[in-house]
């Protein structure tokens, strides 16, 4: 398989045991990373951790901060959760290489050049999207929730933050993935003007209905607050205005192209 003229040529049968076998490298590479991942459970969760520990242990909120758990397997399971969490991330490479692997004889070479920076971008952005998650959103966002703790006193009681080990690390997961898809708009959005399905002006006449949309989404993917709502719609605002200038550059690419293809009809 040379070319996309030999691969569009392959039988169905091969192409699918081709797709078997790329799909079984792909999870033994996913295997592997979790295994490493779950050898490493405990430190890996006590990374998630550390936002929430270093306020509580600075701010002095609690005489006795802790994480606690009331299910008798609930923090093997988190364990899990935690490694395949970080495996899934580690072996995306993995994934995305023998996803390369499968399609890429299909294409023709410009058609390659097109798709292969969409794989980098891909796990780049969604790395960001988590870094900003956890070295920003969270500091502020457990910042807030602890704000609402009191002390006990003559007449009251006090409310201090019990969390539990698999709830936390459930709301860690939810903001990362959040973060992290939602930073995949510049990608999308440059396939789709890639593909004509849209356009530079069309977003651009549209942004304000996907501001608002943005916002929703925040809503939806954040904790009820609105710290964590605006610190995810702002980046995502930026990110579409960023699209917006990606499907330019390929907007002009393809004029570029079709003219010099049509200057080179009218040569010959």
């Amino acid at each position: 398989m040379v070319d996309a003229d030999d691969a569009h040529k392959m039988p169905l049968l091969d192409h699918l045991i081709e797709l078997r076998q790329r799909l079984l490298y792909s999870v033994i590479g996913l295997f592997v990373a979790f295994l490493v991942c779950f050898y490493f459970a405990q430190d890996l969760y006590n990374v998630l951790v550390d936002p929430l520990a270093d306020i509580l242990l600075e701010s002095g909120l609690q005489s006795d901060p802790r994480l606690i758990y009331t299910d008798l397997t609930e923090v093997f399971f988190t364990h899990v959760k935690v490694a395949f969490f970080f495996g899934a991330f580690i072996s995306c490479p993995v994934f995305l290489g023998q996803l390369w692997l499968f399609v890429a004889p299909g294409l023709y070479r410009n058609e390659k050049h097109a798709f292969a920076p969409f794989l980098i971008a891909t796990p780049v952005l969604f790395f960001i999207g988590g870094a900003l998650v956890y070295f920003v959103i969270m500091p502020l966002a457990w910042q807030f929730f602890l704000s609402f703790q009191q002390a006990g006193g003559e007449g009251t009681l006090p409310i201090e933050l019990e969390a539990k080990v698999n709830e936390y690390l459930s709301l860690v997961m939810t903001l990362i993935f959040a973060f992290g898809l939602c930073f995949q708009l510049p990608v999308i959005m440059t396939l789709l003007a890639r593909t004509g399905l849209a356009t530079s002006q069309g977003m651009a006449a549209k942004r304000k209905y996907a501001i608002v949309g943005v916002f929703i989404v925040a809503a939806i993917f954040t904790p009820p607050d609105p710290i964590s709502q605006i610190s995810l719609a702002i980046p995502i605002v930026l990110l579409y205005e960023v699209s917006i200038q990606m499907a330019k550059l390929v907007e002009k690419k393809r004029r570029e192209q079709e003219a010099a293809a049509e200057a080179e009809g009218l040569s010959d």
